[in-house]
């Protein structure tokens, strides 16, 4: 099928097409209000980012989406527009396309966004890349390196069940739904971050846990240039993880990624103004006059993270089927 004819299809499912149709978009000053604008992009490949026998084309939609939004929730900031470049094998059909943008339309409804544009081109396997578009919603910023000693480190929801869904699909167990769901279904944590920025009163550190709980922590260490000590009892694990992986469910909690989590680092002040059943602190922020790390107590056990153990563990985003992980 010729691009014109996928970009009449487009139109006809998505809710808002009204800037489709040029070579590029105009967003009004208006739009941001003199306000910060973000950007960020994102790019899904299949064998690396999903497995296309065990994801539908609408999930795949939601799916890349939330990923990069996730970026912007990182941020504190309202996602606006996105624009989608799709690369398709030619035993695609249209049938693919249309249910691939009806997964996006439903992320779009559900947070207000606009697709502004994109691209249709053939590649040898599916190949999704999103930018998208946010502006601020709050005066302070955050960042990385803004942890400071003394901070509360808090997540805002369990880690692991999207590695522990990922393993069951590539076993070809399909044991629990729950942990394949959120593997396939996750979920950018816009709400969480908007009540953040409300709790805010002064700059604080975040970033999402797309490549896991132990990789997001190490990096807010090394650019805050801080130490972290954290109680591995009090981050959030699902019954169905340890049920599942009884032996391996701390690793895939540390090390999984995908789960698409907030992991950030404020004063006990603001942290104290939110719902602590929507967030949890894991640990404090200490000053370090060595190498930065994560010092994680678990019963008694001492794990460290630091530059071996992220170079060893961390998410290998050149992963292939051949690889081990």
């Amino acid at each position: 099928m010729k691009e014109l004819l996928y970009i009449d299809r487009i139109k006809n499912i998505l809710s808002d097409s009204s800037y489709l149709g040029d070579d590029c978009a105009y967003f009004s000053s208006d739009i941001f209000k003199n306000k910060g604008l973000f950007v960020t992009q994102d790019s899904l490949v299949e064998g690396v980012h999903f497995l296309i026998d065990y994801i539908t084309p609408y999930q795949l939609g939601q799916k890349s989406m939330n990923v990069n939004l996730s970026d912007l929730a990182a941020m504190c900031a309202k996602p606006v527009f996105v624009t989608i470049s799709l690369s398709l094998p030619s035993t695609i059909n249209e049938n693919f396309v249309d249910d691939f943008y009806r997964g996006v339309n439903e992320v779009c409804n559900q947070y207000d966004i606009v697709v502004a544009g994109g691209d249709i081109t053939a590649s040898d396997k599916v190949y999704v890349s999103i930018c998208a578009v946010g502006k601020s919603i709050m005066k302070y910023s955050v960042s990385r390196s803004y942890a400071k000693s003394k901070d509360v480190v808090a997540v805002t929801g369990v880690h692991g069940d999207s590695a522990g869904g990922l393993r069951l699909l590539c076993e070809k167990r399909k044991i629990n739904k729950a942990l394949i769901d959120t593997h396939l279904n996750p979920s950018a944590q816009i709400i969480k971050s908007q009540l953040l920025a409300q709790a805010a009163s002064h700059n604080f550190a975040m970033m999402d846990s797309s490549d896991g709980l132990g990789d997001a922590l190490y990096k807010l260490s090394v650019a805050s240039n801080v130490k972290m000590n954290i109680d591995f009892q009090n981050v959030p694990v699902s019954k169905d993880l340890k049920d599942v992986f009884p032996k391996d469910y701390k690793n895939l909690v540390l090390w999984g990624g995908e789960d698409y989590q907030l992991v950030f680092c404020m004063s006990l002040n603001d942290f104290e103004k939110l719902d602590n059943k929507k967030f949890f602190k894991i640990g404090v922020v200490e000053e370090t006059n060595s190498n930065p790390a994560v010092y994680i107590n678990d019963e008694g056990k001492n794990v460290i993270i630091n530059e071996q153990t992220f170079l060893e563990k961390s998410y290998n985003h050149f992963y292939t089927k051949e690889d081990k992980r």
